[in-house]
């Protein structure tokens, strides 16, 4: 295990980056992220698109969590506070005390991650998601049913805020993803790589019970209420999600893990 280094003071200058958690989040990290919780240290020690800067842990979790520290690479930091000094260091209680602050080492860009797919390939393309739940809730669902990639336009939140990856249980550090350029065309994109795009709509031509996959499928997702807009409608085939009468809205999160489930299971038959 590595060394560990106690912190007493939330001054500290040591620990700057994990002071104020919750301000810092709304003016971003200068493209570093907080990993939240033992369940997303896990995925951040054992991904490699991503790296640990530091650690920072409650003093009274350090033994507990000595066969996890022990694959901390070396050379990163690990501190250790007590828990009046941890919440004083965060801004708030900060009940799991297991914090670290990471950063991504591969950053293609949209069009060279999808150079990356194999033959058969499931992809979620996301239009103006701005809410770090669903964005959450899709990354998990996506690792879940084996989704090889996801694209996230230049509208939708960063799949890296900390609540985003805590409620992603570490799966946005799993499922490779890539931001669209603003104004890309994200069809010609697709085309390009021979990826059929699926629309999920209220409106959609083809129950999703009935849609069969072809090799290469992009699942297009947009934002709850105003859904995708009618200019990429026009140009996708679109499927709907039966549901009772006089009601027809799920939330964008549940309507991606029962479709990616579909796919999935059609893939497998």
């Amino acid at each position: 295990m590595p060394a560990v280094i106690p912190v007493s003071d939330p001054a500290d200058p040591r620990i700057l980056a994990y002071r104020d958690i919750r301000e810092r989040d709304l003016v971003g990290r200068d493209g570093m992220f907080v990993a939240e919780g033992k369940v997303v240290l896990e995925k951040l020690l054992a991904c490699t698109r991503f790296r640990p800067l530091s650690l920072l842990i409650a003093a009274h979790r350090i033994e507990v969590l000595a066969s996890l520290l022990a694959d901390v690479p070396e050379g990163v930091p690990v501190f250790a506070a007590e828990q009046a000094v941890l919440d004083g260091i965060a801004g708030f209680p900060l009940h799991r005390g297991i914090l670290a602050i990471g950063r991504r080492t591969d950053t293609p860009d949209a069009d060279a991650l999808l150079g990356r797919l194999p033959p058969q390939a499931t992809i979620i393309l996301l239009s103006a998601i701005a809410n770090h739940d669903n964005i959450g809730g899709i990354f998990r669902n996506a690792a879940a049913f084996g989704t090889d990639a996801i694209l996230l336009d230049s509208d939708c939140c960063d799949p890296l805020y900390r609540k985003a990856i805590r409620v992603s249980v570490g799966a946005a550090l799993l499922v490779p993803f890539a931001r669209l350029a603003r104004g890309e065309d994200m069809l010609a994109l697709l085309d390009r790589h021979a990826i059929a795009p699926l629309a999920l709509s209220p409106a959609g031509t083809t129950r999703l019970a009935d849609f069969a996959p072809g090799p290469r499928t992009a699942v297009l997702l947009g934002a709850e209420g105003p859904g995708l807009s009618p200019h990429l409608l026009a140009r996708t085939s679109s499927v709907r999600i039966p549901m009772a009468p006089g009601f027809d809205s799920l939330n964008v999160a549940t309507t991606s893990g029962i479709v990616l489930h579909h796919l999935a299971a059609a893939r497998a038959a």
